[in-house]
């Protein structure tokens, strides 16, 4: 039995780049692989297993087992020793294969007799394209280095089916990135496009796996490792005014690029045979496929920074940076990792939709998302490493899927659904001027949400009657300072100037919980969403709302200023925040500042314990919003960002109105303007129901003013409440089959 010793894996590197060489088809390769890996080892089998499908492996090539198996015999994820290790990704190594649990016995191909067993997966990036098999007869295990050796073999293996090395017939030898692949993720924003991806942070194609030199490749991987290391403290040298959790990041980069472990597998990696850029990827790939088994979350962020670091130094070692020269398309659907609200501001209008493969329905760039009224799926892996830049793409943002590069069948769908769509939204369009006012006469508000000036031209285009939520976060979230109170005057000036005679609501700083500040000392918390998040941060450390408030009063001068501080628990903050307000108006009337002519100031109630509070509150305030997304949250205690619970619960929950019926008798009681914020105010069902409850103001984004119009406009409340009590004391959980049953009945035209 031959030890593939450091010589002995460059040998057969050697012998393998030969093989790749040659003008042969894809099949051909494959069959020469396995015979060379096999002679190299001198053993008995060497087999090659690559996916057919996201849950079928299949014998593609083999050295020593019955030749009539290949492209037959199958298997999947998680089935056998192969399933198993494609799954895992993970190397099995035993000595007694038909003992190991899970062995399954192939009759088709003969390997009875064949007792050890090696297999490591073929992987990329953390992508499993397949598994790589040696045999052999003799009981024995395979050593340590016979292992690091066939890793460095599949490595190639990967690097060359990614580079098309082994295209063939049948569904395992088809192209890669050419298949159609579907993915599911979380809706962030609800909507459909069509379009061609934009890559964020385009590949790096490792084009020459195999070194031609290893000393000339040690010396590309030192100099890199020095430029990586000379970038990294430059960044630390100029991050003095930054955070915490970014110098954590800076140290733990500058702890990866001095580390030597992570050099001497590198240098082992090169010194058996692979040149530098593959050598970088294939640690780059171990630590994707480590993140993928830790359950650990700091664990998890370290591998990820290594992930980080490692790309970077191959953008140096090869020269690919993020520009690539490629043009974005007219139609562009991004697909990124993950992406920071600044970098997504860059982009501008010109996205059709977004596509993460991490972020959550609450992050910064599903705020944007919304505020564009564009779709965005997130946790849609792996399509980072699937998509192409130019691939069709198609979004659908009401079930939280992306078809890429799909068949012509699902195109047409999409293109009928999306037909429908805008069909729906052109007769909306008519009914942009008139009111929504009920089939019995009863009229409700429609305002919308915003929180960028690109957003105001809206107001006209979808009919809203003024803006209910305008968020003031972006500003703070899209810089890395803290915006200038003249700047901030200035912004909410020109937004009270677009707006005209209609009415604004700003709602003061909301972050903490999923909404860090870039120069924000983060806390560490083990719920942030129930902690130092909103209100609380501003009367704590009320520097910075004290300047904005000073900013929004400068900006209204002369005209109407409405203010709205958000998470608000108990009345205490309430009284305290007005009192801030009230004293930031008479400082700015002592300096001589032109002063609001109306000053209104309100709270988003999105906790229960401020809708039970005393009455003084529902008589102090002087409008109050529903935040629906929170409240709704802690109400059911399920948390919006586990896709796992919160589709558990329905808004349309009986205990849930009965909350919002009590909000609403006692704003009525005290005559306190009320309105709903969130994303069931734009969900046309939710929208009636808690019109016929006595809600007379709904806040959403604009696309949702037209069909919630629509649907109220042929709605007659004082019926639909008398259905919604009926169920109610019918003993039901909800009240959403009556409410659709009712709904979607014949109703005569309205007009």
């Amino acid at each position: 039995m031959v030890n593939p010793g450091e010589s002995d894996s460059r040998k057969l590197l050697g012998r393998l780049k030969a093989t790749l060489a040659k003008d042969s088809a894809g099949q051909e390769r494959l069959d020469r692989i396995t015979t060379i890996i096999a002679d190299s080892m001198g053993l008995e089998v060497c087999s090659i297993y690559l996916f057919r499908d996201a849950e079928t492996l299949e014998l593609s090539a083999t050295e020593g087992l019955n030749p009539e198996a290949v492209h037959k015999t199958r298997m999947r994820v998680g089935e056998g020793l192969v399933g198993r290790i494609a799954r895992t990704k993970r190397p099995i190594n035993t000595a007694d294969a038909p003992a190991e649990k899970g062995f399954r016995y192939m009759a088709e191909t003969g390997e009875e007799v064949f007792s050890s067993f090696l297999g490591v997966p073929i992987q990329r990036l953390g992508e499993a394209l397949g598994v790589l098999v040696v045999q052999s007869k003799e009981a024995r295990a395979f050593s340590e280095d016979e292992i690091y050796g066939m890793e460095v073999v599949a490595m190639v293996i990967a690097e060359m089916t990614e580079l098309g090395a082994f295209v063939g017939e049948g569904a395992a030898l088809a192209a890669l990135h050419q298949r159609p692949a579907t993915f599911k993720g979380g809706i962030g924003q609800e909507g459909s496009a069509m379009g061609h991806v934009w890559l964020h942070e385009p590949r790096v194609v490792v084009t020459n796996p195999i070194a031609d030199d290893p000393a000339e490749e040690l010396k590309k991987l030192e100099a890199a490792i020095e430029s990586l290391r000379v970038s990294v403290d430059e960044l630390l040298a100029t991050a003095d005014g930054a955070d915490k959790e970014q110098m954590q990041v800076l140290e733990a980069y500058r702890m990866f690029a001095n580390s030597r472990g992570w050099r001497r597998r590198m240098e082992e990696d090169i010194s058996r045979g692979l040149s530098a850029a593959a050598a970088v990827e294939k640690e780059q790939t171990a630590a994707r496929a480590r993140m993928s088994q830790v359950p650990d979350p700091y664990l998890r962020e370290r591998l990820h920074d290594l992930n980080d670091l490692s790309n970077r130094l191959l953008r140096i070692l090869t020269g690919q940076g993020k520009e690539t020269g490629a043009e974005m398309p007219e139609d562009p659907i991004l697909v990124a990792a993950n992406i920071g609200p600044g970098e997504l501001l860059e982009y501008g209008r010109k996205l059709r939709g977004v596509v993460l493969e991490e972020g959550s329905v609450a992050s910064h760039a599903a705020i944007v998302a919304r505020a564009w009224a564009i779709p965005l799926i997130v946790h849609a892996g792996p399509i980072t490493t699937e998509a192409l830049n130019g691939d069709l793409i198609l979004v659908d943002g009401e079930h939280g899927v992306v078809h890429l590069r799909p068949e012509d069948a699902v195109v047409d769908s999409f293109r009928d659904k999306m037909a429908m769509e805008a069909a729906q939204q052109e007769r909306y369009v008519s009914l942009r001027d008139k009111p929504a006012e009920s089939d019995d006469g009863v009229r409700v508000r429609l305002t919308m949400n915003a929180g960028l000036m690109a957003d105001l031209p809206s107001l006209e285009s979808s009919g809203a009657e003024g803006v209910g939520l305008f968020r003031t976060e972006l500003q703070f979230l899209t810089q890395s300072r803290v915006p200038r109170r003249g700047e901030l005057a200035q912004l909410y000036s020109r937004v009270l100037d677009r707006a005209g005679d209609k009415q604004v609501v700003f709602r003061t700083l909301d972050i903490g919980s999923d909404k860090v500040l870039p120069y924000m000392k983060p806390q560490d918390e083990p719920n942030p969403a129930l902690g130092w998040r909103a209100i609380r941060v501003g009367l704590d450390k009320p520097g910075v709302m004290r300047m904005q408030l000073q900013a929004l009063i400068r900006a209204a001068a002369g005209r109407q200023l409405t203010v709205m501080f958000p998470f608000i628990a108990q009345l205490q903050e309430f009284q305290d925040a007005r009192e801030l307000l009230i004293g930031e108006i008479e400082r700015e009337r002592r300096v001589g500042h032109i002063l609001p002519t109306e000053i209104k100031i309100g709270a988003m109630l999105e906790t229960p314990s401020l809708a039970f509070s005393p009455a003084q509150f529902y008589k102090d305030a002087d409008f109050i919003s529903i935040g629906g997304n929170d409240l709704k949250q802690f109400f059911f205690a399920a948390d919006r960002e586990n896709e796992r619970v919160r589709r558990r619960y329905d808004t349309l929950n009986v205990s849930f109105l009965n909350l919002i019926e009590m909000i609403t008798r006692r704003c009525a009681e005290a005559g306190t303007p009320l309105s709903f914020c969130g994303e069931d105010a734009g969900r046309p069902i939710e929208a009636v129901t808690f019109a016929a409850l006595g809600l007379r103001t709904l806040s959403m984004r604009p696309a949702s003013i037209g069909p919630v119009k629509h649907l109220i406009r042929r709605t007659n409340l004082a019926e639909l409440r008398k259905v919604i009590d009926t169920a109610r004391g019918s003993g039901a959980q909800s009240v959403r089959p009556a409410v659709i049953e009712y709904l979607y009945k014949p109703h005569p035209p309205v007009a």
